[in-house]
C-alpha cells in the first residue's frame, strides 16, 4: 500500500483523489468525506482516552479489530504519557522517551493499515507544563520585567511544541485562554490574566510557536468555563451561606 509518494489508504489498489498528494486539500476532504458511512463519520469526531483511562491496551490487539474504532476515531488523548489509573500496571511504553514515539508509530500503524479507510488518528496531549509560571509572564505590575514579554512566550510555544512533536503527539492543549476573574476557580494559575487583550495578543504568539513545530495548538476552554458558579467547578465553588 506504500507507492514511494502516496500511500493506497483504502487499500484498493488505485490513487484515489484523497490520496493524492498533488490534489487541493479541499477536493481531498470532499472526497474522502464522500466516502465515509455515518459511523466512520461519527468515529472522527469523538475522542478515545488512552491506556489506564478508557484503552485498556498499550498497543493494537486482535479486539481492535471489533472494536467502536475499527474504522476510525478522531484522536486518542493521553496515550502512554506516564499517568497509571486503577489497577492498570505502569506501562513500559512510557519511559525511556525513545520508546514513547516508536509505541505511538505502532498504533498509528493500525489505523492506517487495518481500517477501512485509512485515516490517520490525531495524538493528543496536553501542553502546557509551563504553567507555573505562565501568570508571571502575563504580570501587568510596572515592577515585573516580565511582563509582555512576548520574545519569552514564543521560546515557551518553540519548545512545547517540540517537546511534543518528539514524543510522537500531533497535537496539544495549549495554550489556556480562560480568563479567570474568581480566585475560587481551581485552575486560575494556568492562565496568563484576566484582560482579554493581554491573553489574545500572548496566546496567539504561542499558537503560532507551537505550529511551527508542525504540531497542531488547540487553545482552551470554552467560554464561562472558568466562572465557578454554573461552570467547571459548579456547586462546590459556593461559598457557604
Amino acid at each position: 500500500m506504500y507507492h514511494g509518494t502516496w500511500i493506497d489508504l483504502n487499500k484498493n489498489g488505485r490513487m484515489d483523489t484523497y490520496e493524492d498528494p498533488s490534489q487541493p486539500v479541499d477536493r481531498r476532504i470532499d472526497d474522502l468525506i464522500a466516502r465515509m458511512t455515518p459511523d466512520e463519520k461519527s468515529c472522527q469526531m469523538a475522542t478515545l482516552y488512552g491506556y489506564t483511562s478508557v484503552l485498556k491496551d498499550e498497543l493494537p490487539t486482535p479486539a481492535w479489530k471489533t472494536a467502536i474504532w475499527k474504522d476510525g476515531i478522531g484522536n486518542i488523548d493521553e496515550h502512554l504519557n506516564g499517568y497509571t489509573r486503577g489497577s492498570f500496571k505502569k506501562s513500559e511504553l512510557t519511559y525511556p522517551h525513545s520508546r514513547h514515539p516508536e509505541a505511538l508509530n505502532t498504533v498509528q500503524r493500525f489505523f492506517v493499515e487495518e481500517t477501512r479507510l485509512g485515516i490517520p488518528v490525531d495524538f493528543t496531549n496536553e501542553g502546557f507544563a509551563d504553567w507555573p509560571t505562565r501568570r508571571r509572564r502575563a504580570s501587568r505590575r510596572s515592577s515585573d520585567r516580565q511582563r509582555w514579554d512576548r520574545g519569552l512566550v514564543a521560546e515557551v510555544g518553540r519548545i512545547t511544541g517540540r517537546e511534543a512533536r518528539v514524543l510522537g503527539y500531533t497535537n496539544v492543549y495549549s495554550p489556556i485562554l480562560d480568563l479567570p476573574r474568581d480566585p475560587r476557580w481551581g485552575r486560575t494559575v494556568e492562565c496568563y490574566s484576566e484582560d482579554p487583550y493581554l491573553t489574545s495578543v500572548l496566546g496567539a504568539i504561542q499558537v503560532k510557536a507551537i505550529q511551527a513545530e508542525r504540531v497542531v495548538s488547540t487553545p482552551k476552554h470554552f467560554a464561562i468555563y472558568s466562572v465557578p458558579k454554573g461552570g467547571r467547578d459548579g456547586p462546590r465553588a459556593r461559598i457557604p451561606t
